[in-house]
Protein backbone atom coordinates (compact mmCIF):
# COMPACT_ATOMS: atom_id res chain seq x y z
CA UNK A 1 0.00 0.00 0.00
CA UNK A 2 2.82 2.40 0.82
CA UNK A 3 4.34 1.83 -2.63
CA UNK A 4 0.98 2.46 -4.31
CA UNK A 5 0.41 5.66 -2.33
CA UNK A 6 3.89 6.86 -3.18
CA UNK A 7 3.27 6.17 -6.87
CA UNK A 8 -0.14 7.90 -6.85
CA UNK A 9 1.28 10.93 -5.07
CA UNK A 10 3.69 11.47 -7.98
CA UNK A 11 1.05 11.12 -10.70
CA UNK A 12 -0.06 14.82 -10.62
CA UNK A 13 3.56 15.95 -10.85
CA UNK A 14 4.20 13.65 -13.79
CA UNK A 15 1.03 14.84 -15.54
CA UNK A 16 2.07 18.48 -15.11
CA UNK A 17 5.54 17.74 -16.51
CA UNK A 18 4.08 15.83 -19.46
CA UNK A 19 1.63 18.68 -20.13
CA UNK A 20 4.43 21.28 -20.09
CA UNK A 21 6.49 19.15 -22.46
CA UNK A 22 3.56 18.82 -24.85
CA UNK A 23 2.98 22.59 -24.78
CA UNK A 24 6.51 23.07 -26.11
CA UNK A 25 6.89 19.96 -28.27
CA UNK A 26 3.65 20.13 -30.28
CA UNK A 27 4.17 23.68 -31.71
CA UNK A 28 7.84 22.90 -32.35
CA UNK A 29 6.93 19.71 -34.17
CA UNK A 30 4.30 21.58 -36.19
CA UNK A 31 6.83 24.24 -37.20
CA UNK A 32 9.39 21.61 -38.18
CA UNK A 33 6.91 19.64 -40.30
CA UNK A 34 5.72 22.86 -41.96
CA UNK A 35 9.32 23.75 -42.82
CA UNK A 36 9.60 20.50 -44.79
CA UNK A 37 6.29 20.70 -46.68
CA UNK A 38 5.88 22.18 -50.20
CA UNK A 39 4.15 25.53 -50.37
CA UNK A 40 1.05 24.16 -52.10
CA UNK A 41 0.52 21.48 -49.45
CA UNK A 42 0.92 24.05 -46.67
CA UNK A 43 -1.90 26.06 -48.27
CA UNK A 44 -4.09 22.98 -48.73
CA UNK A 45 -3.99 21.28 -45.34
CA UNK A 46 -2.60 21.41 -41.82
CA UNK A 47 0.78 20.00 -40.81
CA UNK A 48 -0.81 17.19 -38.80
CA UNK A 49 -2.03 15.55 -42.02
CA UNK A 50 1.55 14.38 -42.58
CA UNK A 51 1.42 12.37 -39.35
CA UNK A 52 -2.30 11.57 -39.53
CA UNK A 53 -3.12 11.59 -43.26
CA UNK A 54 -6.64 12.47 -44.30
CA UNK A 55 -8.53 9.45 -45.62
CA UNK A 56 -10.34 10.24 -48.89
CA UNK A 57 -11.79 13.49 -47.58
CA UNK A 58 -11.57 14.99 -51.05
CA UNK A 59 -13.47 12.10 -52.59
CA UNK A 60 -16.09 12.27 -49.84
CA UNK A 61 -16.60 16.02 -50.39
CA UNK A 62 -16.89 15.50 -54.15
CA UNK A 63 -19.44 12.72 -53.67
CA UNK A 64 -21.52 14.89 -51.34
CA UNK A 65 -21.60 18.09 -53.36
CA UNK A 66 -20.79 17.23 -57.00
CA UNK A 67 -21.38 13.58 -57.85
CA UNK A 68 -25.19 13.90 -58.13
CA UNK A 69 -24.88 16.19 -61.17
CA UNK A 70 -21.43 15.46 -62.61
CA UNK A 71 -21.39 11.75 -61.89
CA UNK A 72 -18.82 9.73 -60.02
CA UNK A 73 -16.36 10.12 -62.90
CA UNK A 74 -16.91 13.86 -63.34
CA UNK A 75 -18.00 13.59 -67.00
CA UNK A 76 -21.82 13.38 -66.76
CA UNK A 77 -22.42 17.03 -67.78
CA UNK A 78 -21.89 17.76 -71.47
CA UNK A 79 -19.10 20.24 -72.07
CA UNK A 80 -17.94 20.19 -68.42
CA UNK A 81 -15.33 17.47 -68.01
CA UNK A 82 -14.06 17.68 -64.45
CA UNK A 83 -11.20 15.34 -65.33
CA UNK A 84 -9.82 17.80 -67.92
CA UNK A 85 -6.49 19.36 -66.88
CA UNK A 86 -7.32 22.42 -69.02
CA UNK A 87 -10.55 23.02 -67.10
CA UNK A 88 -8.91 22.51 -63.71
CA UNK A 89 -6.11 24.83 -64.73
CA UNK A 90 -8.61 27.68 -64.52
CA UNK A 91 -9.03 27.02 -60.78
CA UNK A 92 -5.60 27.43 -59.23
CA UNK A 93 -7.18 28.38 -55.90
CA UNK A 94 -10.22 27.10 -54.06
CA UNK A 95 -11.68 30.62 -53.77
CA UNK A 96 -12.15 30.61 -57.56
CA UNK A 97 -14.18 27.42 -57.27
CA UNK A 98 -16.21 28.97 -54.47
CA UNK A 99 -17.11 31.98 -56.65
CA UNK A 100 -18.26 29.64 -59.43
CA UNK A 101 -20.44 27.61 -57.06
CA UNK A 102 -22.10 30.79 -55.80
CA UNK A 103 -23.34 31.63 -59.31
CA UNK A 104 -26.66 30.23 -60.51
CA UNK A 105 -27.05 27.67 -63.28
CA UNK A 106 -28.53 28.79 -66.64
CA UNK A 107 -31.97 27.53 -65.57
CA UNK A 108 -31.85 29.57 -62.33
CA UNK A 109 -31.03 26.73 -59.96
CA UNK A 110 -28.08 27.04 -57.55
CA UNK A 111 -24.99 24.97 -58.21
CA UNK A 112 -25.26 23.35 -54.78
CA UNK A 113 -27.96 23.40 -52.14
CA UNK A 114 -25.45 23.82 -49.31
CA UNK A 115 -22.18 25.66 -49.87
CA UNK A 116 -19.13 23.53 -48.94
CA UNK A 117 -16.77 24.77 -46.26
CA UNK A 118 -13.39 26.23 -47.19
CA UNK A 119 -11.59 23.02 -46.26
CA UNK A 120 -14.08 20.91 -48.25
CA UNK A 121 -13.48 23.09 -51.30
CA UNK A 122 -9.71 22.60 -50.95
CA UNK A 123 -10.16 18.84 -50.53
CA UNK A 124 -12.49 18.64 -53.55
CA UNK A 125 -10.14 20.60 -55.79
CA UNK A 126 -7.15 18.51 -54.72
CA UNK A 127 -9.10 15.31 -55.39
CA UNK A 128 -10.09 16.49 -58.89
CA UNK A 129 -6.49 17.44 -59.68
CA UNK A 130 -5.29 14.02 -58.66
CA UNK A 131 -7.97 12.32 -60.75
CA UNK A 132 -7.10 14.51 -63.75
CA UNK A 133 -3.38 13.89 -63.40
CA UNK A 134 -2.49 17.55 -62.83
CA UNK A 135 1.18 17.74 -61.83
CA UNK A 136 0.81 20.04 -58.81
CA UNK A 137 -1.85 17.79 -57.30
CA UNK A 138 -0.27 14.42 -58.05
CA UNK A 139 3.49 14.77 -58.01
CA UNK A 140 4.01 17.16 -55.10
CA UNK A 141 6.24 15.47 -52.53
CA UNK A 142 4.92 15.19 -49.02
CA UNK A 143 8.22 16.49 -47.61
CA UNK A 144 11.11 18.40 -49.15
CA UNK A 145 14.33 20.10 -48.05
CA UNK A 146 14.16 22.70 -50.84
CA UNK A 147 12.45 25.11 -48.43
CA UNK A 148 15.73 25.34 -46.52
CA UNK A 149 17.66 26.01 -49.74
CA UNK A 150 15.24 28.79 -50.69
CA UNK A 151 15.54 30.25 -47.19
CA UNK A 152 19.34 30.18 -47.12
CA UNK A 153 19.71 31.89 -50.50
CA UNK A 154 16.86 34.34 -49.97
CA UNK A 155 14.64 33.22 -52.85
CA UNK A 156 11.00 34.29 -52.39
CA UNK A 157 9.45 33.14 -55.67
CA UNK A 158 6.62 30.65 -56.09
CA UNK A 159 8.94 27.88 -57.28
CA UNK A 160 12.31 26.79 -55.92
CA UNK A 161 15.68 28.47 -56.29
CA UNK A 162 17.34 25.18 -57.27
CA UNK A 163 14.89 24.67 -60.15
CA UNK A 164 14.47 28.25 -61.38
CA UNK A 165 17.77 29.99 -60.65
CA UNK A 166 20.73 27.67 -60.36
CA UNK A 167 22.31 26.82 -63.70
CA UNK A 168 19.44 28.29 -65.74
CA UNK A 169 20.19 30.37 -68.84
CA UNK A 170 16.99 32.42 -68.48
CA UNK A 171 16.35 32.62 -64.70
CA UNK A 172 13.15 33.87 -63.11
CA UNK A 173 12.94 37.57 -62.07
CA UNK A 174 13.30 36.68 -58.39
CA UNK A 175 16.73 35.16 -59.04
CA UNK A 176 18.45 38.49 -59.58
CA UNK A 177 21.26 38.85 -57.05
CA UNK A 178 20.45 35.65 -55.19
CA UNK A 179 23.08 33.20 -54.05
CA UNK A 180 24.32 31.35 -51.02
CA UNK A 181 25.58 34.55 -49.39
CA UNK A 182 23.15 37.06 -50.84
CA UNK A 183 21.95 39.93 -48.71
CA UNK A 184 18.41 38.51 -48.48
CA UNK A 185 19.47 34.97 -47.55
CA UNK A 186 19.67 33.32 -44.17
CA UNK A 187 23.17 31.99 -44.91
CA UNK A 188 24.73 35.45 -44.76
CA UNK A 189 22.59 36.35 -41.75
CA UNK A 190 23.75 33.16 -40.02
CA UNK A 191 27.40 34.15 -40.52
CA UNK A 192 26.69 37.69 -39.29
CA UNK A 193 25.01 36.30 -36.17
CA UNK A 194 28.10 34.17 -35.50
CA UNK A 195 30.35 37.21 -35.94
CA UNK A 196 28.22 39.10 -33.39
CA UNK A 197 27.56 36.32 -30.88
CA UNK A 198 30.98 34.69 -30.44
CA UNK A 199 32.98 37.80 -29.40
CA UNK A 200 29.98 39.17 -27.46
CA UNK A 201 30.01 35.92 -25.44
CA UNK A 202 33.77 35.51 -24.97
CA UNK A 203 34.47 39.10 -23.87
CA UNK A 204 32.05 39.12 -20.89
CA UNK A 205 33.31 35.68 -19.81
CA UNK A 206 36.91 36.89 -19.93
CA UNK A 207 36.34 40.13 -18.02
CA UNK A 208 33.97 38.49 -15.54
CA UNK A 209 36.52 35.79 -14.72
CA UNK A 210 39.16 38.39 -13.86
CA UNK A 211 36.70 40.54 -11.90
CA UNK A 212 35.22 37.54 -10.06
CA UNK A 213 38.66 36.44 -8.92
CA UNK A 214 39.56 39.97 -7.81
CA UNK A 215 36.34 40.38 -5.80
CA UNK A 216 36.84 36.95 -4.21
CA UNK A 217 40.56 36.89 -3.34
CA UNK A 218 41.81 40.48 -3.42
CA UNK A 219 41.36 42.80 -0.46
CA UNK A 220 41.10 46.41 -1.57
CA UNK A 221 39.20 49.46 -0.29
CA UNK A 222 35.58 49.76 -1.39
CA UNK A 223 35.38 46.18 -2.63
CA UNK A 224 31.94 45.47 -1.15
CA UNK A 225 30.50 48.79 -2.28
CA UNK A 226 31.72 48.24 -5.82
CA UNK A 227 30.10 44.81 -5.81
CA UNK A 228 26.82 46.29 -4.56
CA UNK A 229 26.90 48.83 -7.41
CA UNK A 230 27.47 46.03 -9.93
CA UNK A 231 24.52 44.08 -8.55
CA UNK A 232 22.35 47.20 -8.78
CA UNK A 233 23.34 47.75 -12.42
CA UNK A 234 21.49 44.56 -13.34
CA UNK A 235 18.15 46.35 -13.01
CA UNK A 236 19.02 49.14 -15.49
CA UNK A 237 16.76 48.66 -18.55
CA UNK A 238 18.65 48.24 -21.78
CA UNK A 239 16.23 50.49 -23.64
CA UNK A 240 17.20 53.50 -21.49
CA UNK A 241 20.71 53.55 -22.89
CA UNK A 242 20.07 52.98 -26.58
CA UNK A 243 19.84 56.66 -27.59
CA UNK A 244 22.76 57.96 -25.43
CA UNK A 245 25.08 55.16 -26.57
CA UNK A 246 23.95 55.57 -30.17
CA UNK A 247 24.92 59.26 -30.02
CA UNK A 248 28.32 58.32 -28.56
CA UNK A 249 28.84 55.69 -31.28
CA UNK A 250 27.85 58.21 -33.95
CA UNK A 251 30.51 60.63 -32.73
CA UNK A 252 33.11 57.84 -32.67
CA UNK A 253 32.11 56.30 -35.98
CA UNK A 254 31.04 52.98 -34.44
CA UNK A 255 27.48 52.88 -35.77
CA UNK A 256 26.90 50.03 -38.19
CA UNK A 257 30.03 48.21 -36.99
CA UNK A 258 30.42 44.86 -35.26
CA UNK A 259 32.73 46.45 -32.67
CA UNK A 260 29.94 48.68 -31.42
CA UNK A 261 27.59 45.71 -30.91
CA UNK A 262 30.33 43.69 -29.16
CA UNK A 263 31.00 46.53 -26.70
CA UNK A 264 27.29 47.07 -26.04
CA UNK A 265 26.56 43.40 -25.29
CA UNK A 266 29.74 43.15 -23.21
CA UNK A 267 28.79 46.15 -21.10
CA UNK A 268 25.28 44.91 -20.39
CA UNK A 269 26.38 41.34 -19.82
CA UNK A 270 29.11 42.16 -17.30
CA UNK A 271 27.03 42.97 -14.16
CA UNK A 272 25.33 39.57 -14.05
CA UNK A 273 28.48 37.81 -15.26
CA UNK A 274 30.60 39.31 -12.48
CA UNK A 275 27.89 38.57 -9.90
CA UNK A 276 27.77 34.90 -10.90
CA UNK A 277 31.54 34.32 -11.16
CA UNK A 278 32.26 36.17 -7.91
CA UNK A 279 29.73 34.06 -6.00
CA UNK A 280 31.11 30.87 -7.48
CA UNK A 281 34.80 31.67 -6.93
CA UNK A 282 34.25 32.90 -3.38
CA UNK A 283 32.73 29.49 -2.57
CA UNK A 284 35.89 27.63 -3.65
CA UNK A 285 38.00 26.12 -0.80
CA UNK A 286 40.12 28.87 0.76
CA UNK A 287 42.68 26.35 2.02
CA UNK A 288 43.45 25.36 -1.57
CA UNK A 289 44.42 28.90 -2.54
CA UNK A 290 46.34 29.55 0.69
CA UNK A 291 48.37 26.40 0.08
CA UNK A 292 49.16 27.58 -3.43
CA UNK A 293 50.28 30.98 -2.14
CA UNK A 294 52.51 29.35 0.47
CA UNK A 295 54.13 27.25 -2.27
CA UNK A 296 55.07 30.44 -4.09
CA UNK A 297 52.22 30.66 -6.61
CA UNK A 298 51.36 34.11 -7.86
CA UNK A 299 47.84 35.41 -8.26
CA UNK A 300 48.07 34.73 -11.99
CA UNK A 301 49.08 31.11 -11.38
CA UNK A 302 46.29 30.62 -8.83
CA UNK A 303 43.82 32.24 -11.19
CA UNK A 304 44.83 30.28 -14.30
CA UNK A 305 45.65 26.90 -12.72
CA UNK A 306 43.07 26.77 -9.91
CA UNK A 307 40.23 29.29 -10.21
CA UNK A 308 39.50 28.86 -13.93
CA UNK A 309 39.43 25.00 -14.02
CA UNK A 310 37.28 24.88 -10.87
CA UNK A 311 34.91 27.55 -12.22
CA UNK A 312 34.09 25.78 -15.49
CA UNK A 313 30.46 25.03 -14.42
CA UNK A 314 29.78 28.71 -13.68
CA UNK A 315 31.50 29.93 -16.84
CA UNK A 316 29.66 27.35 -18.96
CA UNK A 317 26.23 28.30 -17.61
CA UNK A 318 27.10 31.97 -18.04
CA UNK A 319 28.24 31.29 -21.59
CA UNK A 320 24.91 29.60 -22.39
CA UNK A 321 22.94 32.56 -21.05
CA UNK A 322 25.03 35.18 -22.82
CA UNK A 323 25.15 33.33 -26.14
CA UNK A 324 21.39 32.73 -26.23
CA UNK A 325 20.72 36.35 -25.28
CA UNK A 326 22.95 37.75 -28.04
CA UNK A 327 21.89 35.18 -30.65
CA UNK A 328 18.18 35.94 -30.14
CA UNK A 329 18.60 39.70 -29.88
CA UNK A 330 16.80 41.89 -32.41
CA UNK A 331 16.66 45.34 -30.80
CA UNK A 332 20.40 45.95 -30.38
CA UNK A 333 21.22 44.53 -33.82
CA UNK A 334 18.46 46.64 -35.38
CA UNK A 335 19.70 49.86 -33.75
CA UNK A 336 23.47 49.47 -34.13
CA UNK A 337 23.77 47.26 -37.25
CA UNK A 338 20.53 47.73 -39.18
CA UNK A 339 20.37 46.40 -42.72
CA UNK A 340 24.09 46.85 -43.37
CA UNK A 341 24.94 43.60 -41.58
CA UNK A 342 21.64 41.69 -41.24
CA UNK A 343 21.52 39.04 -38.51
CA UNK A 344 19.14 36.09 -38.24
CA UNK A 345 16.53 37.83 -36.11
CA UNK A 346 16.49 40.81 -38.48
CA UNK A 347 16.10 38.52 -41.49
CA UNK A 348 13.29 36.49 -39.90
CA UNK A 349 11.50 39.71 -38.96
CA UNK A 350 11.62 40.71 -42.64
CA UNK A 351 10.08 37.40 -43.67
CA UNK A 352 7.07 38.03 -41.43
CA UNK A 353 6.06 41.17 -43.29
CA UNK A 354 6.72 39.96 -46.84
CA UNK A 355 4.77 37.71 -49.19
CA UNK A 356 6.93 34.74 -48.22
CA UNK A 357 4.91 31.66 -47.31
CA UNK A 358 4.73 29.89 -43.98
CA UNK A 359 6.99 27.12 -45.29
CA UNK A 360 9.94 29.52 -45.67
CA UNK A 361 9.25 31.26 -42.36
CA UNK A 362 9.20 27.89 -40.57
CA UNK A 363 12.45 26.86 -42.26
CA UNK A 364 14.08 30.15 -41.26
CA UNK A 365 12.98 29.61 -37.65
CA UNK A 366 14.67 26.22 -37.55
CA UNK A 367 17.85 27.58 -39.13
CA UNK A 368 18.06 30.01 -36.23
CA UNK A 369 17.41 27.25 -33.66
CA UNK A 370 20.14 24.82 -34.72
CA UNK A 371 23.20 26.43 -33.12
CA UNK A 372 21.56 27.43 -29.79
CA UNK A 373 20.36 23.84 -29.36
CA UNK A 374 23.87 22.51 -30.01
CA UNK A 375 25.37 24.98 -27.51
CA UNK A 376 22.80 24.20 -24.82
CA UNK A 377 22.91 20.41 -25.07
CA UNK A 378 26.71 20.31 -25.28
CA UNK A 379 27.08 22.24 -22.01
CA UNK A 380 23.92 21.30 -20.14
CA UNK A 381 25.84 19.11 -17.67
CA UNK A 382 27.41 22.30 -16.27
CA UNK A 383 24.24 24.34 -16.35
CA UNK A 384 22.53 23.42 -13.05
CA UNK A 385 25.83 23.13 -11.16
CA UNK A 386 26.86 26.60 -12.20
CA UNK A 387 23.54 28.23 -11.36
CA UNK A 388 23.17 26.57 -7.97
CA UNK A 389 26.75 27.28 -6.92
CA UNK A 390 26.37 30.91 -7.85
CA UNK A 391 23.09 31.27 -6.00
CA UNK A 392 23.73 29.77 -2.57
CA UNK A 393 26.38 32.19 -1.44
CA UNK A 394 26.27 35.97 -1.79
Amino acid sequence: MNGLRKFLSKVPLHLVIIGLCLIWIVPTLGTFVTSLRPRQRVLQSGWWTVILPKQDEGEAAYTEYCAECHGSGGQAVDGVDLTSPDLLGEFSRSVQLQILLQDELPDGRPHVETMPSSQELVDTLEYLRQEAGVVEGEELPRLTIQNYVDTLVGYVGRGHWVDECRGVDDPAPGCSGTGWFSRDGMARAFVNSLIVSIPATILPLLFAAFAGYAFSWFDFPGRQWMFVVLVGLQIVPLQMTLIPIFRIYASLGLTGSFLGVWLFHTGFGLPYAIYLTRNFMSALPRDLFESAYLDGASHWTAFWRLAIPLSVPALASLGIFQFLWVWNDLLVALVFLGSGHPVLTWQINNLVGRFTGQHLLAAAAFVSMVLPMIVFFSMQRFFVRGLMAGAVKG
